[in-house]
């Protein structure tokens, strides 16, 4: 039970057990990918709503970050939005200070070095929370995920939150490089379907993609349901 409890105590076996059950919680939110595609990166999000009552503008996965960044989430959504406005900062801090396009890299970084000291300091509880960044920056289209932990790894396509490992295996036989933007959004969506089948399947998908001379963009509802068909 003293493993269990304690952030700063690792058990015998070397695990923490508080950031393991975080990872949990992500597993609880809302499926959402990322796949970079040709001169761009397309972010995809399923929208669970719970009630009739809830007005869907309200539920927003995608985040604007940055003009030429975004960022999507799966997990405890007030967790989500402090690391979101983290993000906000960090992004015009480097842009006022080197007076260029931000580096994706770094942002990313300095958001996983603020999930991981929520590691390691008693009275404090891990970011219950995933996040995809993806974006474009001097060196091309650029996606990247965190965990919990603060561990960072790039991708060319990725998925967090419910249902991860049924769309991550849908991508590993489908995904190709180059695609065009519609093929890559297409794709993505047939991911969210293999994923959600149970469930009813994807309804109200939230769609938004950054791409070489053209900043954030979300689609439309009309334009997302023609993908949904």
């Amino acid at each position: 039970m003293a493993y269990d409890r304690a952030i700063t105590v690792f058990s015998p076996d070397g695990r923490l057990f508080q950031v393991e059950y975080a990872r949990e919680a992500v597993k609880k939110g809302s499926t959402a990918l990322g796949l970079r595609f040709k001169d761009g990166v397309a972010l995809i999000s399923d929208k669970k709503v719970r009630s009739r009552l809830v007005e869907q503008n309200s539920l927003e996965k995608i985040q604007l970050v940055e003009d030429y960044v975004a960022c999507v989430t799966s997990g405890l959504v007030a967790d989500a939005r402090v690391l979101t406005d983290f993000s906000r900062v960090v992004s015009q801090q480097e842009k006022i200070t080197y007076g260029k396009m931000v580096n994706i890299e770094s942002l990313v970084r300095k958001v996983a070095d603020q999930m991981q000291q929520y590691t390691q300091y008693g009275g404090v509880r891990p970011y219950g929370v995933s996040m995809i960044f993806a974006g474009m920056d001097q060196m091309g289209s650029r996606l990247f995920d965190l965990d919990p932990a603060g561990t960072i790894n790039e991708y060319k396509a990725v998925a967090i939150g419910a249902g991860k490992d049924q769309v991550t295996a849908f991508l590993e036989k489908e995904y190709k490089e180059d695609l065009k933007e519609k093929d890559a959004v297409a794709l993505g969506i047939s991911a969210l379907k293999s994923a959600a089948e149970e469930e009813g399947g994807v309804k109200q998908p939230e769609i938004a993609t950054v791409s070489a001379g053209r900043t954030f963009t979300v689609y439309s509802k009309e334009e997302t349901a023609k993908f949904i068909q």
